[in-house]
């Protein structure tokens, strides 16, 4: 019985893993819903409503003619990258009528992926502009839909007037391992400038 209980002793409690909220934003249509379903390893939580011909003067379809849905609050889904780090994926509303809950939503995030459709760039700047205010570290991820025109990293990172440092990437918002690659990179640069914003803070 004393062995045991020395054994029950020695053994390594295993700690609770590390989860971390980050967000999927970018426009209308860009494919967030997509990217968070192709990730999640649950079934993910959507709030989705179908488009209407009443909404038909505010929901731009120029170039997402065969879009029939659009979340209207949020999607919800989770990844465990390792057995030690979870991330809580936050898939934020597209259109401008939904921005009340970007506040909520954005409470105590790591970090934010900006997904972008070349074919609608201009749909990024609202949420660029939205994190670089709030100095909430975030990477643009470009979702090269089939039939699109390829722009490199550094094309799309002229055309949105980004700092320096912030990572862009091509990615394929219906692959999981793409999306995991992008998720990864986001980590590791919130991560980077962790430090940074530590500092930041205690200034203040």
């Amino acid at each position: 019985m004393a062995i045991a209980h020395a054994e029950r002793h020695r053994r390594p409690t295993t700690a609770d893993p590390v989860a971390l909220k980050l967000l999927v934003a970018g426009g209308f249509g860009a494919g967030k819903t997509t990217l968070v379903g192709a990730v999640s390893e649950i079934k993910p939580l959507r709030t989705e409503e179908a488009l209407t011909e009443a909404g038909r003067p505010v929901d731009d379809l120029t170039g997402v003619e065969s879009k029939r849905t659009t979340t209207v609050a949020m999607d919800f889904g989770r990844i465990t990258l390792r057995e030690d780090l979870v991330l809580y994926l936050f898939g934020t509303p597209g259109q401008d009528r939904f921005w009340f809950l970007w506040d909520e939503l954005a409470t105590g995030a790591l970090g934010a992926v900006v997904l972008a459709d070349t074919r609608r760039l201009q749909d990024c700047f609202a949420a660029v502009d939205y994190f670089e205010r709030r100095n909430i570290p975030f990477m643009v991820a470009v979702n090269c839909f089939e039939g699109s025109r390829v722009h490199t990293p550094k094309a799309v990172t002229d055309a949105l007037d980004l700092d320096p440092g912030v990572p862009v990437v091509l990615c394929d918002a219906r692959d999981r391992e793409s999306v995991k690659r992008v998720l990864i990179a986001l980590v590791e640069h919130a991560a980077a400038l962790a430090p940074a914003r530590r500092g930041s803070h205690a200034a203040h």
